[in-house]
Order: structure tokens, then C-alpha cells, then sequence
């Protein structure tokens, strides 16, 4: 790259000049300047002003990707798909308005002295012209493309979506979309709204092109010109101006827009109005230069200038821009710049973890100024708190970036580039004591890693610095101070070894703080940086907690639940809305009232009583394995609460849930907790395996027919247990066996080791679980009966089995849909009945079973509320 011979050499500073007016700021570089600190000139090498008193030293990109484009294309995109569904499912209320401006948009268009046809060709052929040349005039050739190129994809998709709906759609939706033209309903989809609408979202913002705002309030007034005179139904128009910003966005994404940011003379020019005379600005490479692809500029990130190890920690931590300011009387300075297209980004991550994690609170800085202002009020806080922080001189402002100019942390070195015998126990304790001055502040900073953690060795000892508060609290909760000391003792055992960082933070926090950090040792509560570490060290979460223990044993460091949902809770509330579409779409009220007349009305009273047995069976086996003493009364309420809860959770996970929950209540450890509950779930599924087998045996004796199970299935059964055997050969998959079954085992063993020792306990755990198997059974049975079905009770107990375990393998709330569908291919592949006659027997044996149960359920869990056992 040709540097111009007037420039300075990289890295150093140009020579000082005058300004041709006392206290005035120059109005700028000359035209070589202007080109080499151009934005447009990136890809092309390090921008340097030529004639400016200040050497510059950038890599502006020459197109940036703003994350908002990207949420605009889905967010109009789902408000294009809801104005469809509107005008679909509300048809009538948009005919009726349509019929009611019927007679006012006549007289409407007697009055106006314009008429809409010439309105809308006006606003159409204007627009494009006044837009197009404006971008012509101002050298945006590019631009003036992409323009093009939006107009054209939405008036393609505007013609696709008309074209699909009067050939594909049904009545109702072409009849959503019409409006009355000339005594007859027409479908209108305005294709010029939405050109035109790509178009200006393409061109540029209203502020900064005059056409643009111009051109959009006449795009309005047409738009609602053309609707009081119902020229177009609103649905119609709507979905149109939605089309067009998505194609708009679209190709503003995809492409990229010239970056509003400021570089070259307006960074220079707005740390000038703050008070400071520059003579160099100098940019510290981060971990955006360096991921670039394009050879030209990984060529210009590698002539900047060296940075310190300290700035490139701050870069990394903060993940914007960061420069070196050398100011006319030699300091040297951090100029740290915020950014307004990344701001998008950092709010929704704040957002998501502030709806995903519990406890944490929910505000976020929605705009450029609240960022910058927020970080600055950390700096401050700190800093009056006692803690040592670089010092915060200025806040300028240029164009869409807001800067910080703050001190450097003299020659300090992070922890993540110091080596392990470095960080001595004098280190240690000087860490935690600049984290105790900010928690006795009230401060917390919420992203501790090893990039913000700086030491600086001096004479009277090691001297540590905490930077970047940007995503800090002031007036913090507990649990955020609580969060702080977790990531603190997580990146510190990554660094030193867990015994030694939990020694030093026994060595200056209180037994209680000590002790409250094992319950949230989890990934989730670590900043990425600590988080990426952990996962290749997988194995320091563990050693952590061993320390935890080995230093305080009575200490509990089971993890605390933090995560309101993950992705199976997403994945379970999208298949909960689907299965009640599909229950609200093809089972009604009518068709229920009709199986229930069809039915023997003994027959169902008898299979809902059974399925309430059901639940003093699942009882008495939680009693029977409870480490503490339990009412049967009690425990089967729990259970029936259990019902309700199926509404929102699996099959089969909301009982657990509801014993684990009483058992914590009073007072048992979550470690002996988990091991029970999940001890008897072990023991529901091996009694129900013995008692599909003992069902097997005695009815082969009295009925060798009873159960028609054909040769060709018992050889597919001998084929998977021949190749889960085989597989079993390999030791990746004992490995993965090991791991799956493993954890399991070892929490149940010693429960059931005490619980044999005890055979009333034994028996009555056996005892509930048949019970409970033994009553849907029966209950399956007995709506069979109710339909005039008879079947043989081995067929019954393998149909239900199947139907069940299909609901807990699938995880949609208490099994729906998956039950229902899987006991009617049972029925009819099984026991030979019916398609017609199965699919009633299952909506029967369910609806007594699992719906009549829910208003049950829904009174057990207030009063177990009330009670204070949940």
C-alpha cells in the first residue's frame, strides 16, 4: 500500500501543528486527507490524514452488516404472516368496514379535485425519480443499485403472493385481502406500495436524505388516500408496506450499508470538543479485524501499531472499537468507541438472559447514549467506591459512535497472559480484595474474566486493576454480588487450580459467602469467555466442587435452578401448541358428548375410579421410598397435583417434579432428594416390565392364543437385542452406556440398597407400583367394555404399555396427541379393533383418565400451596 510522503511513519506521530485560528478546530483535512480517512477507502490498507495535525491510524470497514436488518427482516416477516392469518380468521370485521366506506369513499371521490388514479401514478413515477437522482448526485452508485434491486424483488414477491393466493388460497383468505371494485371483490395487493416502500428503505434514513422523508409522508398520504376511498383493502396494503420493508432490509443485510460510524476527522473532531489536542489516534487490532477474510485488509490490520497487552485484553472483553489517543503533551490515553449499529446485539443478549436466567434483572441499555452513559456511571461508581479502574476523563459524541476517553492502567498485564507460578497468594488475595471495595459499594460487574482482571507489579507490592464495567450494576442484588464470586472462583481455578482458588476465598470472605457459591458453579452463569474455557477443561466444575466440600462439608453444591427454560422446554411448548390445534381442529365438544352417549355409563364410571387408583398407587410408592416420614394422604394429593401440572409439563416428569419439590420441602438434601425420586421411577418401570411378563406367563397357561404374537415379531425382537449385544462389544458405546445409565445408578443404588434392608418398605413399593400399572390396565380395559369391546387383558396391558411409553419418549405435556394416536395403532395393529371403533376408545379411556382428573389436579395443587408442601 502507498502511504503519502507527507504522512508519518506507522506508529509515530506527526509533527504538531498550529490552528489558523486560536481555539478553533480546522474545518478539516484537505481532499488526499479526506480520501485516505474516507470509510469508503477500507480493504485498501491503515487510513492516514495527510494534511491534518493528527496521524490517524484506522481499518474503517467499507460495508457493515447491522444486526437490526437482520431483526427487521423477522420481525416483518411474522407481522406479514399475522396480517394474512387476521385477514383470514377476522374476514368479516374487514368486509364490514369495506362495506361501510362504500358509500363515504363514493362522495369522497366527487370532492376530491385530484383523482386517486392520478395520485397513485404520481406518487409512483415521482418518488423513484426524486429518490434515484439524490443518490446520483451524491456519487451512491451503489446504493442506487440496491435500490433497484429491492423495488424489483418486492414487486417479484408482490406478484408471486397474488399470484399464489387466487390460485392456491382458499375462499377466505382471497376474500380478506378484497376490497369492491366496480360492484365486484377484487383481491388488491398494491405492488407500487411495495416497491416503492423497499426502495426508500434501501436509500438511506429520512434524516440524512431529504427525498427520502419527503418521498415516505407522500407515500402515506397515498396510502391513506386510496383507503378511505377503498381503492385497496387495509390487509391488502398492510401486507404490501410489509413486503417491501422486508425486501428492503433484506438487501440491506445481505449487502451491507456504507457504516455511519466515525472515523478519521469526525472521531478526530469529537475528541477535539471534549478539550484534548491530538496528535496521533492509533487502533488496537480486536477480534473483528482479525476474523476479516479480505486479504487487503488482514494485510492493513498487520501494519498497525502495537498495543499493549493490557488494551488488547480490553478489546477483547469489550468487543469495540479501541484506539491509542497521544495527546500534544505526551500522555497517552484509551479512546474506547460505542458503536450504534452494535448495540442491537448487545441489548438482545441482555434481554435473552435476563427472560432465560432467574433472578437477574431485566434492564438494558435500548440506545447508544444509555450504553455509553451506563458504562460511564460504572466507571464513576467504581471508581468512589475505592476500586482501582482506569479513570474516566471525557465522553464525546460524532455521527452514530459515542466515545470514552479514559486513562491507561499504567503497565498492567491480565491474568489471562500471566503463567500460573505468576499468580502468587499475595496476587490472590489483592484480587479479591478490589471485588470485596465494589460489592461494599454496592456495585457488581457481571462479566468477570480473565481479560478484566489486570496486575501491575510494583515496589510495595502487586497492584491489580478490574476494567470494563460496561455491563456492570449499580445498587446490585445479592445474587448479582453472589454471581460476581462464582465467576471470580471459577476463572481463578482455571488459572491457579480449584484448591487454590477456593483457599483464597476463604482466606477473605465469610463461611456463608464460601458456602453460597457451590449452588451456582454452573456454566450458565459464566461469562462466554470463562465459558469456553470451561468446556475444554470440563473437568474444573467438578474439582471446584470437591474443594467446596473438602473445605466445608455440611456445604450443598447441588446446582441451583437459574434457567426458567431451555431448549426442551421451547421444544415441548411448540409441540404443546401444536397437539392443541390438532385436539382444537378435529376433536370437539359435539364429538366427546357423542362417545359418552355411545358408551356404558358403568363401564366409564368404573374406568375413571380406576384411574383415581392410580394415583394411591404412585403414592405408596413414594412413601415407600421417601427417606422421611410421609402421610399417604398427603402424598397422593401430590400426585393428583401432578395431573394439573402434565398440562405444561411431560409425561411423567411433572409427578417427579412435585416429589422432588415436597421432599426439599422438609428438609431433605437435593442430592438424597433427586436419588429418590429418581429411585422410583427406576422401580415404575421394572415392576412394569414384571407385570407385563407375569401377564404373559399365566395367560399362556389357561389361553395359548390369548396373546398373537407373530413369529415374524419375535425375530425383530431377537434381532434388536442381538444388536444392542453386539453393539455393547465396542467401548465407545459401554463408554456412552456408562454415561447415560451411569449417573442414574449411582444416585439410586445406595437408596435401594437401604430400602431392601427394610422389606415392609420393599413391599410396599412393589405393592404401589401394581397397583398403580395394574389400574390403568384395568381402566383401559373397562373402556373397552364401555364401547362393547372385548379384548384379552395381556393385549389391553401391552397396548396401553406401548401408548405410554410412546407419551414419555415424545415430550409433549402429559402425553397428547402421542398417547392418543399411539393406543389406537395399538388397538388396531394389537388387538384387531376397528380404525373408527379404536380411535373412540382411546378419546374415551382418555378423556376419563387424564382430562376429567386436570380440575382435580388444579384443586390439590392449591391446597398443597396453601399448606406450604409445595
Amino acid at each position: 500500500m502507498s502511504t503519502p510522503p507527507t504522512s508519518a511513519p506507522h506508529g509515530a506521530v506527526g509533527p504538531p501543528h498550529d490552528d489558523p485560528v486560536p481555539g478553533r478546530t480546522p474545518a478539516g483535512p484537505g481532499p488526499a486527507a479526506s480520501a485516505a480517512a474516507s470509510p469508503s477507502s477500507a480493504g485498501t490498507g491503515p487510513v492516514r490524514a495527510v494534511r491534518a495535525p493528527v496521524d490517524v491510524v484506522d481499518v474503517p470497514p467499507a460495508r457493515v452488516h447491522h444486526p437490526s436488518d437482520l431483526l427487521g427482516v423477522v420481525l416483518f416477516s411474522v407481522l406479514a404472516v399475522l396480517v394474512v392469518v387476521m385477514a383470514t380468521y377476522a374476514q368479516n370485521t374487514t368486509t364490514g368496514v369495506a362495506e361501510d366506506v362504500q358509500g363515504f369513499a363514493t362522495l369522497l371521490r366527487r370532492i376530491l379535485f385530484v383523482p386517486v388514479s392520478f395520485l397513485e401514478g404520481l406518487t409512483t413515477v415521482l418518488v423513484p425519480i426524486a429518490v434515484l437522482t439524490e443518490l446520483a448526485l451524491r456519487r451512491l452508485g451503489r446504493q442506487l443499485i440496491e435500490g433497484l434491486a429491492a423495488a424489483a424483488s418486492a414487486i417479484a414477491v408482490t406478484a408471486a403472493l397474488h399470484w399464489a393466493f387466487v390460485t392456491l388460497g382458499s375462499d377466505h383468505v382471497v376474500a380478506g385481502l378484497s376490497v369492491r371494485l366496480s360492484g365486484e371483490w377484487r383481491l388488491t395487493l398494491p405492488g407500487y406500495v411495495a416497491m416503492l416502500a423497499a426502495l426508500l428503505t434501501v436509500s438511506g434514513p429520512r434524516s440524512r436524505r431529504r427525498t427520502v422523508a419527503w418521498s415516505w409522508n407522500l407515500l402515506w398520504v397515498t396510502i391513506g388516500v386510496v383507503l378511505i376511498t377503498a381503492g385497496v383493502s387495509l390487509p391488502g396494503v398492510a401486507l404490501a408496506l410489509l413486503v417491501g420493508r422486508v425486501a428492503g432490509l433484506t438487501v440491506r443485510y445481505v449487502f451491507g450499508v456504507t457504516p455511519e460510524r466515525a472515523y478519521g476527522p469526525a472521531l478526530v473532531g469529537a475528541v477535539r470538543r471534549v478539550g484534548f489536542s491530538p496528535t496521533a489516534v492509533l487502533r488496537v487490532p480486536d477480534a473483528v479485524l482479525q476474523a476479516e477474510r479480505d486479504p487487503a485488509v488482514v494485510e492493513a490490520v498487520a501494519a498497525l501499531p502495537s498495543a499493549t497487552p493490557a488494551q488488547c485484553a480490553l478489546a477483547r472483553s469489550s468487543g469495540d472499537r479501541l484506539y491509542t489517543l497521544v495527546t500534544d503533551d505526551g500522555r497517552h490515553l484509551d479512546l474506547l468507541a460505542f458503536d450504534g449499529d452494535r448495540q442491537v446485539v448487545g441489548m438482545l443478549t441482555r434481554l435473552w438472559r435476563s427472560l432465560r436466567l432467574r433472578g437477574i434483572e431485566g434492564r438494558s441499555a435500548i440506545s447508544l447514549r444509555q450504553a455509553t452513559e451506563r458504562a460511564a456511571l460504572l466507571a464513576y461508581a467504581a471508581e468512589a467506591a475505592g476500586v482501582r479502574v482506569p479513570r474516566l476523563l471525557r465522553i464525546a459524541e460524532a455521527e452514530d459512535s459515542m466515545f470514552l476517553v479514559q486513562e491507561r492502567p499504567g503497565d498492567a498485564v491480565p491474568l489471562s497472559d500471566l503463567e500460573p507460578e505468576d499468580v502468587d497468594d499475595e496476587v490472590l488475595r489483592a484480587i479479591w480484595a478490589q471485588l470485596a471495595l465494589a460489592h461494599r459499594g454496592g456495585l457488581a460487574h457481571r462479566a468477570l474474566t480473565s481479560d478484566v482482571i489486570l496486575l501491575e507489579r510494583m515496589p510495595d507490592g502487586p497492584r491489580v486493576w478490574i476494567d470494563a464495567w460496561e455491563q456492570g450494576d449499580v445498587a446490585s442484588s445479592e445474587l448479582a454480588r453472589r454471581l460476581d464470586t462464582t465467576q471470580l472462583v471459577a476463572l481463578l481455578a482455571l488459572r491457579v487450580g480449584a484448591h487454590r482458588a477456593v483457599e483464597s476465598a476463604a482466606a477473605v470472605l465469610p463461611e456463608g459467602d464460601i458456602e453460597a457459591i457451590g449452588p451456582l458453579l454452573q456454566t450458565v452463569t459464566l461469562p462466554r469467555r470463562t465459558r469456553e474455557e470451561m468446556r475444554a477443561h470440563r473437568e474444573v466444575l467438578a474439582d471446584l466442587r470437591s474443594a467446596l466440600v473438602a473445605r466445608l462439608p455440611e456445604a450443598d453444591v447441588q446446582p441451583e435452578q437459574l434457567v426458567r427454560f431451555g431448549a426442551r422446554t421451547i421444544l415441548t411448548i411448540l409441540i404443546t401448541i401444536v397437539a392443541v390445534f390438532v385436539v382444537l381442529g378435529y376433536v370437539n365438544v359435539a364429538e366427546i358428548g357423542e362417545v359418552l352417549a355411545e358408551s356404558d355409563w358403568r363401564f366409564s364410571i368404573l374406568t375413571f375410579a380406576l384411574g383415581l387408583v392410580t394415583l394411591l398407587g404412585a403414592a405408596l410408592t413414594f412413601v415407600a421410598f421417601s427417606p422421611v416420614r410421609l402421610s399417604v394422604w398427603r402424598a397422593t394429593l401430590v400426585q393428583t397435583a401432578a395431573t394439573f401440572v402434565a398440562l405444561a409439563a411431560p409425561a411423567g416428569i411433572g409427578p417427579a417434579a412435585l416429589n422432588l419439590r415436597m421432599l426439599t420441602r422438609r428438609g431433605v438434601s437435593g442430592s438424597l432428594a433427586a436419588a429418590t425420586v429418581a429411585l422410583v421411577q427406576v422401580s415404575q418401570f421394572i415392576t412394569t416390565l414384571l407385570v407385563l411378563l407375569v401377564l404373559t406367563v399365566t395367560s399362556g397357561v389357561s389361553s395359548p392364543s390369548t396373546l398373537s404374537v407373530s413369529p415374524a415379531m419375535l425375530v425383530a425382537l431377537a434381532v434388536v437385542a442381538t444388536a444392542v449385544g453386539v453393539a455393547l462389544l465396542f467401548p465407545g458405546v459401554r463408554a456412552w452406556a456408562q454415561r447415560t445409565v451411569g449417573p442414574t445408578v449411582r444416585q439410586t443404588l445406595p437408596r435401594l440398597i437401604e430400602v431392601v434392608g427394610q422389606p415392609w418398605r420393599l413391599a410396599l413399593a412393589v405393592g404401589g407400583n401394581v397397583l398403580m400399572t395394574m389400574g390403568y390396565v384395568l381402566a383401559f380395559e373397562a373402556a373397552l367394555a364401555a364401547l362393547g369391546q372385548e379384548v384379552g387383558l395381556v393385549q389391553t396391558a401391552l397396548v396401553y404399555l406401548t401408548g405410554n411409553t410412546a407419551g414419555s419418549i415424545v415430550p409433549t405435556p402429559g402425553g397428547l396427541g402421542t398417547v392418543d394416536l399411539a393406543l389406537s395403532v395399538g388397538l388396531t395393529t394389537i388387538a384387531g379393533v376397528n380404525a373408527g371403533v379404536a380411535g373412540t376408545v382411546a378419546l374415551l379411556f382418555r378423556l376419563l383418565t387424564y382430562w376429567l382428573r386436570i380440575p382435580l389436579g388444579w384443586a390439590a395443587m392449591r391446597y398443597l400451596s396453601r399448606r406450604g408442601e409445595l
